[in-house]
């Protein structure tokens, strides 16, 4: 029987091309996203896989989403935490909202979505737990204090939650992308890009969506049960931890 995953902030961007990856190898695949109803739309229009509408910094409506999920297409087998926001400005001007909203989307989202699988996980023997943190995360942002902490976090979250569940079959890993070819990147000055970001890259380009998607797959495959606590760079060698 195929497995079911499901892909948070799966209709845009890196999550659609991890969506899009899951469901080409075979998995059963639900994404949720958080608020473009258009572009949800058009993503299920163009792959037929179903999507879900609620927010993940909200416990509640993550314990009803996946409630919903669970019933339409199965017990969740791969859990993919991708969904994040930005709300970039330097430190001495962010106000509460600014910190709080980052936090609770980019942070507090792996615990809202990971609390309600992990039991039945555990039940089953098996589970897959992938959470996309950031390069950012790594090694810090000017602009992004909000950001840097909560992928930070992101990456405490996996090593931590990968040791309590590494004997039950469930496995817990980080992927840290780079600058990826996104909206949220190209909504970066054109000069900017080729000025500042693509010379820092040793690749001497912008990642796409689909090889951090291959990332994904690779860990969520079967027969990757050796490999947990890890995190995956994926930043065409701008920087290593």
């Amino acid at each position: 029987m195929a497995r079911v995953a499901l892909v948070t902030g799966g209709t845009r961007g890196i999550g659609a091309a991890i969506s899009k990856a899951l469901k080409a190898g075979g998995y059963k695949v639900a994404a949720t996203y958080g608020g473009n109803d258009a572009a949800a739309q058009k993503f299920k229009d163009e792959t037929g896989i179903p999507v879900y509408k609620w927010d993940v910094a909200s416990f509640d409506a993550c314990a009803a989403g996946i409630k919903q999920v669970e019933a339409d297409v199965g017990p969740i087998d791969v859990l993919v935490n991708n969904a994040g926001i930005t709300r970039d400005t330097a430190f001495h001007k962010m106000t509460l909202q600014q910190w709080n909203e980052v936090i609770n989307t980019n942070l507090g989202s792996l615990f809202n979505m990971t609390r309600q699988v992990i039991e039945g996980m555990r039940a089953r023997k098996f589970g897959r737990i992938i959470n996309i943190s950031s390069i950012n995360g790594q090694k810090g942002q000017f602009g992004q204090v909000n950001y840097s902490a909560a992928k930070a976090g992101d990456i405490g979250f996996t090593k931590a939650l990968a040791l309590e569940n590494a004997k039950g079959g469930i496995t817990v890993n980080v992927i840290a992308p780079g600058y990826i070819n996104t909206e949220m990147v190209q909504a970066v000055p054109k000069d900017v890009l080729e000025k500042n970001v693509i010379p820092q890259i040793p690749v001497n380009r912008l990642g796409e969506p689909e090889e951090i998607a291959r990332a994904v797959l690779f860990l969520a495959a079967d027969d990757a049960g050796f490999i947990t606590g890890s995190t995956l760079t994926v930043n065409g060698g701008q920087y290593h931890a």
